[in-house]
């Protein structure tokens, strides 16, 4: 019998824990003190963790700014949300997606981010870029295929799904995301909050509605 080869032993397994706490770490100094006014040596130090360990399971600090970028929308959105025929009908599923968007994305820490992506960055610089694929086009794509999966269940007729849902995302931010980032504070909640996202759903479902002409 011939004895199977060696293998070199896998290396020491990376602690969860401490990753969660590296995250919830940098999630707050990125919107407390902006990118370039957070280092990993201010991540480790909040976190309760070697810088070696934060760079062992974050490359670098971009990585690091993604991640916590996918982490924050996650905290704010439900895990079903985009899971089709999930929640009854689909004016009642876009209603509830609209609420959980909309909450998304005028939220402090959401509109935080805008701000630091709209602070002077070099021409070269990554950061915009990284941002907008580790959040906006992730979510838009996640809604985009939860509205195929509806086309698909005749509920929808929707010619282009990635067009329906930029569309979608920007008659849902209306006046007053663009008023939050002029840092016009105008609390938009209760029946006038309902009021709009409803507006947004049956404006929407009277392009792509299964009745459409």
């Amino acid at each position: 019998m011939v004895a199977a080869p060696r293998t070199a032993p896998p290396g020491r397994p990376k602690d969860p824990e401490k990753r969660a706490a590296v995250l919830e770490a940098a999630k707050a100094l990125f919107l407390a003190r902006g990118y370039d006014g957070t280092s990993m040596d201010a991540v480790a130090q909040a976190a309760g963790v070697s810088k070696l360990t934060v760079y062992s399971h974050f490359q670098d600090k971009d990585t690091l700014f993604v991640e916590a970028v996918k982490a924050k929308c996650e905290d704010l959105l439900p895990a079903d949300l985009f899971v089709a025929r999930f929640a009854g009908p689909i004016r009642q599923q876009l209603v509830r997606i609209g609420r959980a968007l909309f909450g998304l994305i005028t939220s402090e820490e959401a509109i935080a981010v805008h701000r630091i992506m709209a602070r002077q960055l070099p021409d070269d610089s990554q950061l915009p870029h990284l941002f907008w694929e580790a959040g906006p086009k992730r979510i838009q794509e996640a809604f985009a295929a939860f509205l195929r999966a509806e086309v698909e269940a005749g509920e929808l007729q929707v010619p282009d799904c990635t067009l329906a849902a930029a569309q979608f995302f920007a008659l849902l931010k209306g006046e007053h995301h663009a008023r939050l980032l002029c840092s016009c504070h105008a609390t938009l909640a209760g029946p006038d909050l309902e009021r709009h996202v409803e507006a947004t759903v049956d404006m929407f479902l009277r392009a792509y509605g299964p009745g459409r002409r």
